[in-house]
């Protein structure tokens, strides 16, 4: 008589060839949450091929999924596990870990998989990554024509920042449109650059740069300021919705890492965020957001300084 494990495999062998033909991520887990199957679409939005990843349970916290507020889904509140569960279907926005360390927001839906009889062999989850990632793409390859980019991380470089910033200080001129900026550093690089070396250094910066540039919305900008400090510009925002925005990517960049000889390696950040005011020029709400980053730095780092 077949096993759970093996009904679910022949299931995916089956439909192998549509399933890799699919843009969205898919894999397959039985009761246990150990992963029978992986789709080229997750090993592409991942980076973690099918061999790295089938055969791990999702508790070993393999893909390391965390939600908004960067708490660990695969060791608690896993959507895939509550649908195995009660065997109803499900919808979330989650973190995936990417292989190379930075955060990548994606849309998951859940299933149960049901043997003839009814009964909850496993479950698939549908995974797609979020517009955000998308247009970076596309952004990305505008920028490399236009040598706008930023070579090491491959966001914007300072000069198409500035350019941005004046194309937003252009519409709240003219249209009342009111921006945010978020003056983002971050924590001890110097010290962690002389510690693990100039490579690490490198990792961390793409790690930190793709973490920002993926979680803001479309038509937000996030670009390299210089160093390790990077400058994002939120189209019509408020004070609210800035503060919200600059700790979610302050939890997500906390929430990211890679291993390096042998060691975790994570950072933090810390965040200084102001809004245009009337009358006034980028240049003084970027000194501002400059001297909010630093207070967050002086009163410990980790953390985010907002003034309206």
């Amino acid at each position: 008589m077949p096993t759970d494990e093996s009904t679910i495999q022949n299931r995916a062998n089956l439909h192998q060839d549509i399933l890799d033909q699919l843009q969205e991520g898919v894999y397959l887990v039985d009761r246990d949450r150990s992963i029978l199957y992986w789709n080229q679409s997750a090993a592409r939005i991942s980076g973690f091929s099918a061999d790295e990843v089938v055969g791990s349970r999702c508790a070993d916290n393999i893909l390391v999924h965390v939600d908004a507020h960067g708490q660990s889904l695969c060791l608690g509140g896993c959507p895939l596990e509550k649908t195995m569960q009660d065997g109803e279907t499900r919808e979330a926005r989650v973190y995936l870990h990417h292989k190379a360390g930075h955060r990548v927001p994606v849309w998951v839906r859940t299933a149960p998989l049901r043997n003839d009889a009814g009964l909850v062999l496993g479950g698939i989850e549908i995974f797609s990554e979020q517009s955000a990632s998308t247009d970076l793409e596309v952004e990305i390859e505008k920028l490399r024509q236009l040598a706008l980019q930023d070579q090491l991380t491959e966001i914007g470089n300072r000069r198409y920042t500035e350019m941005m910033l004046e194309s937003r200080q252009s519409e709240f001129a003219r249209y009342g449109w009111q921006y945010g900026l978020l003056m983002i550093d971050i924590d001890h690089f110097k010290s962690f650059n002389d510690t693990h070396g100039h490579d690490v250094g490198d990792h961390v910066l793409q790690m930190v740069a793709k973490t920002l540039a993926s979680n803001v919305r479309t038509h937000d900008v996030v670009g390299r300021w210089g160093g390790e400090e990077f400058l994002a510009i939120l189209e019509r925002i408020d004070r609210q919705g800035l503060a919200a925005r600059a700790g979610t990517l302050r939890t997500l960049v906390e929430a990211s890492g890679f291993e390096a000889d042998g060691e975790q390696v994570a950072v933090t950040i810390s965040v200084g965020g102001t809004l245009i005011r009337s009358g006034e020029e980028p240049e003084d709400a970027l000194k501002r957001a400059d001297r909010l980053l630093y207070e967050s730095k002086q009163t410990g780092r980790n953390r985010v300084s907002i003034e309206a």
